[in-house]
């Protein structure tokens, strides 16, 4: 049975829930599913790196949200900094639906919400790549997610990635300074890791 969350279209019984969660001093509305990651609250890992990210060295540019899920990275920056355009990709369609109805559902209009596996289908460059990447798709995926970064940031612009140290936080720092000749360890949490590299 197809039911992981990175995979396109999750085998599952639909098991709808809608629930409220603050990101950045704001309130969210969430609706989620049974084959999404994290259906029952917006998960450590993201909420780290969601409280974390800051845009003021950012370039001008847009912002990339990969591997989005239903959506709290993207939605909650996306809300915050209304100035600039995120698009959200995952591979999983129901979490990208659901990502949409999440979108509307906040009033946040300054998203483009589109089927990516990895950077498949990406085609711009951004000010910024912010990814929860999913480990339990194997670390060649996570690799690339990191290494594939840089051909789509312009100069200057920032990867922002959130990893457990046990699911391979130093490794990915290693990646990242080897890719990009830097990195740097923004915040540590409970044992998760918020890495930021700049082009």
């Amino acid at each position: 049975m197809n039911n992981h969350h990175y995979t396109q279209n999750p085998d599952v019984l639909h098991d709808k829930k809608t629930w409220n969660f603050k990101l950045r001093d704001r309130q969210f509305e969430f609706t989620t599913d049974n084959g999404v990651f994290s259906k029952h609250t917006v998960d450590f890992g993201s909420r780290t790196l969601i409280e974390s990210f800051s845009d003021k060295d950012l370039p001008e540019g847009n912002i990339l949200d990969l591997g989005c899920g239903y959506g709290p990275i993207g939605l909650s920056i996306a809300k915050d900094m209304d100035n600039r355009h995120v698009d959200m990709v995952d591979v999983n369609e129901l979490a990208m639906d659901l990502a949409r109805e999440n979108a509307s559902l906040n009033n946040i209009s300054n998203v483009n919400i589109f089927a990516s596996s990895a950077y498949e289908n990406v085609t711009q460059s951004y000010a910024a790549i912010l990814t929860n990447p999913p480990v339990r798709a194997g670390k060649k995926v996570v690799d690339d997610f990191i290494t594939s970064s840089f051909d789509h940031l312009i100069n200057d612009g920032q990867l922002w990635v959130v990893l457990q140290k046990k699911q391979g936080a130093p490794s990915a720092k290693r990646l990242m300074q080897q890719t990009f000749n830097n990195c740097e360890v923004i915040t540590r949490n409970k044992g998760y890791y918020i890495l930021r590299s700049v082009k």
